[in-house]
């Protein structure tokens, strides 16, 4: 089995975590009776997304890594037309999970990680 580095289960815990405080904190402007009146459902959507990137990436799930760069992506496209300060902070993140999430030890995590069903090993 493949030992699963310290800096993904970081990262993994921080999207996860992320995702579950947002959810409850966006929870409220849920309208049950007119759920997409406003934007809180995609918003819930978004966060939920945030929440399975972090458990499947700590069971080592490659489509994980993935989805989780997406989704801090596409907060760095949408804070770029907010406050510069939230583009800077959502890049960095973007950095820095790349480092993280694409690093040799992470990548041999992924590849050969947890319940894949065919692992492949790059030349």
């Amino acid at each position: 089995m493949n030992k699963r580095p310290l800096p993904v289960t970081l990262v993994s815990l921080l999207i996860a975590a992320a995702g579950v405080v947002g959810f409850v904190y966006h929870l409220n402007e849920l309208n049950v009776r007119h759920p997409f009146q406003n934007d809180a459902v995609l918003v819930e959507l978004v966060r939920l997304v945030a929440i399975v990137c972090g458990v499947y990436m700590l069971r080592g799930r490659n489509w994980a890594r993935w989805l989780a760069m997406a989704w801090i992506g596409i907060h760095v496209v949408v804070s770029g037309f907010h406050s510069f300060p939230e583009f800077a902070f959502h890049g960095l993140l973007f950095t820095v999970f790349g480092y993280l999430l694409f690093r040799p030890q992470a990548t041999e995590y992924f590849v050969l990680g947890e319940g894949n069903e065919s692992p492949t090993i790059p030349p």
